[in-house]
């Protein structure tokens, strides 16, 4: 079976290019947004939590708490993250385990 091919130009014949440079201008670094060392410094507690739960995360409440407090380095932050999702892995296991146990019973 023969498709039949039209003469008209395809509706995707201009491309679109994603660097400037090929038409000779530059980027302008000058005025772009300065990048924040700590991208939650700017947030509220509500809004993080907001954040969290709404990409589905159990914890919401607690990794708010974890990533706004002062008190904590950034050591000190990233390993209390990684313990709490250490924990969701081990929950998550431990889960799995019991219902593997479960169904043989049954």
């Amino acid at each position: 079976m023969k498709t039949k091919t039209s003469s008209s130009t395809p509706a995707m014949s201009t491309s679109l290019r994603v660097s400037p440079s090929v038409h000779g201008y530059r980027f302008d670094t000058a005025l772009r947004k300065k990048a924040a060392a700590n991208i939650f410094e700017s947030i509220n507690e509500a809004s993080l939590q907001k954040l969290f739960k709404n990409s589905g995360d159990k914890k919401a409440e607690e990794r708010a708490k974890i990533i706004l407090a002062t008190d904590q380095d950034m050591e000190e932050k990233t390993r209390a993250l990684m313990a709490l999702k250490q924990r969701r892995k081990d929950k998550l296991l431990q889960f799995l385990t019991f219902r593997k146990y479960s169904i043989k019973v049954h």
